[in-house]
């Protein structure tokens, strides 16, 4: 069984950057690779900072974060990926997106290379047919933060061989990550339950039963979630969880999964959550006010 030392993530974004923190925390050397120098040297910033927290908070000591730093080359092109023994995918949930990367991805790899996915949403089958390797191609869905969040998703589409399975599963394990193994149905498992809560949140709020502040508060307090359903949509992005509902409408063909009209609206102003400063709330001030 290959053992992962070389891993390339494609996308520095929230999700990529996150990936090459954790990567490189477990001793992997670690290629990030987006569409421009900019995009990764703010990416690197970002995990700088982040690892500077876990400092702070004595998870990980100031040599760990020295080293984890130095082991991240940043990967202009994906020629520069061509030594890594995996790499992963963590690019915009835009099928047609991920399936030029990969076109212009796996003729620069070795053979031998794996290559993986961190969509939340969209068939493996259908992305690992869009490589020259799909025996060894699979998901691998990332939990946000990844540096926090305990869980992986590990998916195999229908060609994924047992030997690419196992080394991913080991590779996961090995950074610490507890696995949850899930079919190749829409959405796969965390989703598939977690963003049709947030969309029936959304139709609550379209419909007038309560307030942003009131429907968050009491899934807060009367659910004792972590975070409001609103807000953890604003987190997500909600362009990502219109995307997820998208998928999960078509290929489950049932309208139970009808993204709310407005979600489609929030979306449509460019209305985001977090990442554009507005969403379900608008995070401008000194503290988050509810738009609704």
């Amino acid at each position: 069984m290959m053992k992962i030392r070389r891993v390339g993530v494609i996308g520095a974004g929230q999700m990529g950057n996150g990936i090459a923190h954790v990567c490189a925390l477990a001793g992997h050397k670690v290629y990030l690779n987006d569409l421009s120098r900019e995009i990764i040297e703010s990416a690197l910033a970002t995990i700088n900072g982040n690892m500077a927290r876990q400092v702070r908070n004595g998870r990980i000591t100031e040599e760990q974060r020295k080293e984890a730093l130095g082991r991240i080359e940043i990967a202009e092109s994906f020629e520069v990926l061509e030594p890594c023994d995996l790499v992963i995918e963590s690019a915009s949930e835009d099928e047609q997106v991920k399936r030029k990367i990969f076109a212009g991805l796996c003729p620069v790899l070795r053979p031998d290379t794996l290559v993986a996915t961190n969509t939340s949403s969209i068939s493996i089958t259908r992305l690992a047919a869009a490589t020259d390797r799909p025996e060894r191609f699979m998901g691998i869905h990332f939990m946000n933060p990844v540096p926090v969040m305990e869980l992986v998703e590990l998916i195999r589409g229908i060609a994924t061989d047992d030997e690419t399975f196992n080394t991913v599963r080991n590779f996961t394990i090995d950074l610490g990550k507890t696995v949850a193994v899930a079919e190749d149905f829409p959405a796969f498992i965390v989703n598939r339950i977690l963003l049709p809560m947030i969309n029936e949140a959304v139709y609550t709020l379209y419909e007038g039963v309560g307030t942003v502040e009131a429907i968050d508060t009491a899934m807060k307090l009367g659910a004792h979630h972590p975070m409001g359903p609103l807000e953890l949509a604003d987190f997500i992005g909600l362009d990502t969880c219109l995307s997820i509902m998208q998928v999960l409408y078509d290929g489950l063909a049932d309208s139970k999964y009808r993204p709310c009209p407005l979600l489609v609206k929030y979306v449509e102003a460019g209305w985001l959550g977090r990442k554009t400063q507005r969403g379900f709330y608008d995070y401008r001030g000194e503290k988050p006010v509810p738009t609704r």
